[in-house]
């Protein structure tokens, strides 16, 4: 089977019977197998993915078929799909069946998607190196001694090792955009409220956003413009009409106007070929005509620290309902109703769950609320301010994804401050509720990949998706 980098090759060759959907989704099953120490995947959907693809031969056949007709996409391990097992990669959800579909499978079924499988995580969606699974590490396909990124590692692993043609992940803090940019691949973080959160595994309800991680951004834009959309399940989804995203791909001779932040530039941990990278990109950039400028950002400092603040104060509460009472992993040492509670919390969830759980607890406590958490909230606000200051001047802002390429496994795990700053330049968009997306855009001499950020207005994710693929495609 040839290698497909679209999903309008996949379509062309569908109606032209060179290939069939069940076809191709064996195919993947296939590479799978065969680049199982990956780890990518830790569960394919055989039956269900077969059945599916035979289904929608026939709809091909019968010219009925959806706009995803032939994709074969792949769901981050937390996002429910009725009758399979989600697990969000903890030991305290392992073999727990979801009883119904997030909002999201629904739109993609409906436009005759075929699911391939889950994909490993950090558990609960907690980390930036896909370190954390209860279910072993994923293995970057560009050097398997590498983290893939996190917490969407499998996901951007599965889209960089050709294992299926696309993959949803989700994004609290660059859990999308930063393994994209590890595993070189493209990963869109959508505005908060354009995607539903209905039926995701919530890490922190209002950071959390579903994305897509493609080959290209035209896939991205097809998909988001399927996903997206008001749900009567998720009040925080917007009700606003959602664009035909793939058919404004197109820019034309419109001049944009970018800022990059001058302190990401300037950041001494900035590795030194992304930043010439990102020199050489703002030079072709003006020479076709469009501004670029440096602005300040004076609370770079201040982006992980808020970020992890909020996200645990959430996490702390989201994370309560797994008690080890109701559903999911009951630790059978138990005896009575309160080591039940403790022994299942603590033999269920690993040491980055309980560390971010007991941190949020503390940041939510009496006498350290006013001090941390409202404080947190604040500092939100002014962050949002300045990001809605500099984009009521620019079209864009430009930055690094992230500091540097992917590190070995072990280089960094045992400093966690180390690995929250690995989100230094990720954060804001979640912080903001901007729309952020990460392109591929260069490899390193060390042979590994490595992406750069774009962020755009609130909602006008069309346009940052447009502009993403003019730069990709021309620098």
């Amino acid at each position: 089977m040839k290698t497909y980098t679209s999903i309008a090759q996949v379509q062309s060759d569908l109606n032209n019977n060179t290939i069939s959907c069940v076809d191709l989704t064996k195919s993947y099953i296939q590479r799978i197998e065969e680049n199982k120490h990956l780890n990518a995947f830790l569960e394919v959907f055989e039956k269900s993915a077969l059945e599916k693809a035979t289904e929608v031969d026939d709809k091909i056949k019968n010219k009925t078929a959806g706009k995803l007709a032939g994709l074969v996409i792949a769901l981050k391990d937390n996002i429910c799909y009725k009758g399979h097992h989600v697990s969000a990669s903890s030991k305290i959800l392992e073999k727990f069946e979801s009883l119904y579909n997030a909002t999201v499978v629904e739109r993609l079924l409906a436009e005759d998607a075929i699911i391939l499988g889950r994909t490993n995580c950090d558990e609960f969606a907690m980390g930036s190196s896909n370190e954390n699974s209860a279910f072993g590490n994923v293995l970057n396909p560009h050097n398997n001694k590498c983290v893939p990124g996190g917490s969407s590692g499998g996901s951007a692993a599965a889209v960089a090792a050709d294992l299926c043609m696309a993959t949803l992940g989700t994004d609290t803090g660059g859990s999308i955009r930063q393994p994209a940019s590890f595993c070189g691949v493209v990963g869109f973080k959508p505005t908060y409220g354009r995607v539903s959160r209905y039926g995701a595994i919530a890490y922190a309800s209002s950071f959390d956003q579903i994305g897509p991680l493609t080959k290209n951004v035209d896939d991205a834009a097809l998909i988001m413009e399927v996903m997206a959309g008001k749900d009567n399940y998720d009040s925080t989804a917007s009700s606003r009409p959602v664009p035909a995203f793939s058919k404004e791909l197109n820019t034309g001779a419109k001049k944009f106007k970018i800022a990059y932040l001058k302190d990401c530039f300037e950041n001494p941990g900035l590795n030194p070929e992304i930043k010439n990278r990102m020199s050489a990109i703002i030079d072709k950039l003006k020479a076709d005509g469009h501004t670029v400028d440096a602005v300040d950002f004076p609370y770079l400092d201040y982006l992980v620290p808020t970020y992890y603040v909020l996200t645990t104060a959430e996490a702390s509460s989201n994370l309560a309902r797994f008690d080890g009472i109701t559903y999911g992993y009951r630790s059978p040492n138990a005896t009575d109703l309160e080591s039940t509670y403790k022994k299942s919390r603590s033999e269920g969830f690993g040491a980055e769950v309980q560390r971010r759980i007991m941190l949020g607890t503390f940041v939510l406590s009496a006498g350290y609320y006013d001090a941390y958490y409202s404080k947190g909230q604040r500092v939100r606000k002014l962050l949002q301010n300045k990001t809605n200051e500099i984009l009521s001047t620019y079209d864009f802002i430009l930055s690094p994804t992230t500091p540097g390429t992917a590190f070995e496994f072990g280089q960094k795990g045992a400093d966690p401050i180390a690995m929250y700053l690995e989100d230094i330049f990720t954060v804001l968009a979640n912080i903001t509720g901007h729309p952020a997306i990460s392109i591929p855009v260069g490899k390193h001499s060390n042979g590994l990949p490595f992406g750069i950020q774009f962020i755009g207005k609130a909602f006008e994710d069309g346009q940052l998706m447009a502009f993403s693929k003019d730069v990709l495609e021309k620098y």
